[in-house]
Order: C-alpha cells, then structure tokens, then sequence
C-alpha cells in the first residue's frame, strides 16, 4: 500500500495557527508514520514551515496572505473588522480557485484546514463536494461585532447565517475540530432566530483541549535554560506581538515603561520581539531595551522570562498558562476574539492581567509588571493533549480513505473527555 497523502492548509493570519499546526503534524506522523503532508500557507506561516524542513506546495498554489489584509484594516492598536472582511475577500476568492485547481490536479487522501473559512462556507452551502475527507479546524465558533455600526452589525449576522447554514446536515465528508474546551464557546445565539453557539459545537464538533508543540514540565529548571538562551539571573521581561505588524505601538509602550521599571528592577532585561513583519529598527524605544525580529521557538523565551507582555492572541495565552508565567495582555481593540472569546477564557483560567492599549500609559504599565511579578500564579491546570486527540481522529479518517465519500457514514461528532 502507498503512503497516505494529507494536505494540510494552515491559517495564515499571524502565528498562531501554523504552531498548533505543526503540532498536530507531528502527532499524525507519530501515529501514521508513513504518512505524506504537504503544505499551503502563506507568510509567516511559509516562512516557519521551510524553518522546520517541510513541504510546501510549489509557487502555483500559493495562498494569499491574510495578514496583510489584517494590517490594512488596523490603526494604531486597533482593527476595522469591516475593512477587514472586505480586504480578505480578494484572498479568499483566490483561495478557492486556487484549491478547485488543486484538487483537480493532485490526489490526497486527506485534507485540513486550519481556519480556512472560504472553503468551510462553501461546503456548508453545498456548493463545494469532496470525495475525501476534510478536517476543519476552529478555535472560536461565530463572530460579533464591536461596534455599533450598522454595517458591520449586518455584515456579523449574514457571516454568522452562513456560519449555521445546514446546521443540522453536515456533509458526511467534513469533520470539525475545535481547539479549546466546551466553556469556551459561549451558550448564546448566533443571532435572532440561530441556534446556541455552544449547541452547534456539541452538535458538530470534536472538542479537543488546547495544543501545544511543547510539554510544560520540560522548563521546570528555569535557572538552566535561561543560561542555554544567553539571558543572565537578572529580571527578564519579553514583549511579544506575534505574527503581525499591529502591535508596533504596543512594543513602544513597553520601551517607555523600561526607564521606570529599571529603577524598581536592576538589572532588568527587557527584550521586545518584532516577530516576522516589523523591522526592529522601524521601533522608537530608549537604550538599554533588547529588540529582536523573528524568534524560533518563542515558548522557550517565555518559559525563561519572569514575566511576559503580549498581544491577546489564544496560542501565545494559552503557552504562557501551561507555563505558569506571569503576564499581561493586550487585546487588539476591534478584534472580537481577542477582545472576548480570549479574554473570557482567560479569565476562567484565572490567567494573565488583560490590558487596554488606549487607556494604558507607561506609568500604569510599570505599576501593573511590579505588582503582577509580585502576584502568587494561580492559573487553572488545563488539558493541552489536543494535538494527539485530533492525530487520533485523523488515523480513523484515513481507515476510511479509499472510495468514493458521498456514501461515507463518518461517526457523529462527540465532545471528547477522556
């Protein structure tokens, strides 16, 4: 028997995706060794799949970058959920092309999709069939507006009809995956006449936990790999902003407040990660501030630091709560699941300091980083096993690989416990 073939197409806005991505990779390969993945992402996801020696599709099937389309609808720290959804639409229409193309071309014996939207929209409207299965990955259910805007209150309630549409008569080929727990996912319409966003998650989703690409009890010698990264055993705060460019004004931020911490914390080391798509010298902070540009393998930087100040993005929160590091976090103001869904889950974690860009200055940051550091961490244990549960799923999905699907029973989904 040849080798199975999977391709997995990761989110491309920021990092977050492509982290549990290749975490859930590897957790196939493990139980499927022989099996084949090739890839579509654009950058930075690209650029963190050649880091890690995988296969990328060649430059025909490339995806469009949604993280543009996310930089063009943000001011400052905040984003423009309409001039968002108009700019990803061009993506989108060229995603769909691209993978009707592709699926006429290759022949895979599997498929996932990490938040690929365009292509779950049309295989809930029965306007996209697969004779293979396809996996689609989710770590929010429904959008909501944060605005009164009328067009974009509009625009939330149509994407979410969309969101619902044969809610009860799923294709027999899709499979849903939903990185979180239950309780994430609020017991609230989708909208006026929709059904409870958690009973679509019961109803049609495996729930999995959280994922990481790393076990937690690997850094409990903090003293020894902190020296393995260069850092000395005074304080170290990292600042990151992920996979964007947004958060620019947030890394200044922390730059104003160094000279006011050092005098609290000699020997401070304050390091600010630009990520993938800001320059570190484009940044205006005093000397004495460390600044980096892409960072492998972040997690461990976080693991060493004695306190970290990020975005509110729900993979970075959710590495610094299995690590039990102490943090703030900015939520990008306009961006609902940041705002809301990350931030309510944290909350019940009982994780993190949540912040508010336009009402912070450098003063109130630097009395929230002392008094934070000098908070006892209480974080909730959470389940971070997600990527082996989804592997799990994956493997009895390639037992069924072989035949023509429209007549493939696949189980209903259950939430999963064990």
């Amino acid at each position: 028997m040849s080798a199975q073939k999977i391709l997995f197409i990761s989110g491309s806005l920021g990092m977050g995706h492509i982290t549990r991505d290749l975490a859930i990779a590897k957790a196939i390969r493990q139980s499927v060794p022989d099996v084949q993945i090739h890839w579509l992402a654009a950058h930075p996801a690209s650029m963190v799949l050649k880091t890690e020696g995988e296969h990328l599709l060649p430059e025909p099937y490339l995806w469009q970058d949604e993280t543009i389309a996310a930089e063009q609808a943000s001011t400052g720290f905040s984003m423009n959920l309409i001039k968002y959804s108009f700019n990803v639409k061009k993506a989108w229409k060229r995603h769909l092309k691209v993978f009707k193309e592709l699926m006429t071309n290759e022949h895979f014996d599997l498929i996932i999709g990490d938040e690929t939207y365009e292509i779950a929209i049309d295989i809930m409207a029965k306007k996209l069939t697969l004779d293979v299965p396809f996996v689609m990955i989710y770590d929010f259910i429904g959008t909501v507006s944060m605005s009164r805007n009328p067009i974009e209150k509009l625009g939330v309630y149509l994407n979410n009809r969309k969101w619902t549409r044969n809610h009860d008569r799923l294709p027999s080929f899709l499979t849903n995956l939903f990185v979180g727990e239950a309780e994430d996912v609020p017991d609230t319409p989708f909208g006026r006449g929709m059904p409870s966003r958690r009973d679509w998650l019961e109803r049609n989703c495996h729930v999995l936990g959280y994922i990481l690409r790393f076990h937690p009890d690997d850094f409990k010698d903090k003293k020894a790999f902190r020296a393995q990264l260069g850092y000395d055993d005074g304080p170290l705060i990292v600042c990151s902003i992920g996979g964007t460019a947004i958060g620019k004004n947030m890394l200044e931020l922390c730059g104003r407040a160094y000279p006011l911490l050092k005098k609290q914390l000699p020997g401070l080391q304050m390091v600010l990660v630009c990520g993938p798509r800001l320059d570190p010298k484009s940044l205006n902070v005093p000397a004495g501030v460390q600044m980096r540009g892409y960072v492998h393998e972040l997690y461990k930087h976080f693991a060493a630091c004695n306190l970290a100040i990020v975005q509110g993005g729900g993979t970075t929160t959710i590495e610094l709560t299995a690590l039990r590091v102490p943090f703030l976090y900015f939520p990008i103001e306009g961006q609902f699941a940041q705002e809301l869904y990350v931030a309510e889950r944290l909350a019940r974690h009982r994780a993190g300091v949540k912040m508010t860009f336009s009402q912070t200055t450098p003063r109130i940051l630097a009395e929230t980083v002392l008094k934070t550091m000098r908070s006892k961490v209480d974080y909730d244990r959470i389940p971070v096993d997600g990527d082996l549960k989804a592997a799990r799923i994956v493997r009895e999905l390639l037992g069924l690989a072989g035949g023509i699907r429209e007549t493939m029973a696949l189980p209903k989904p259950q939430i999963i416990n064990n």
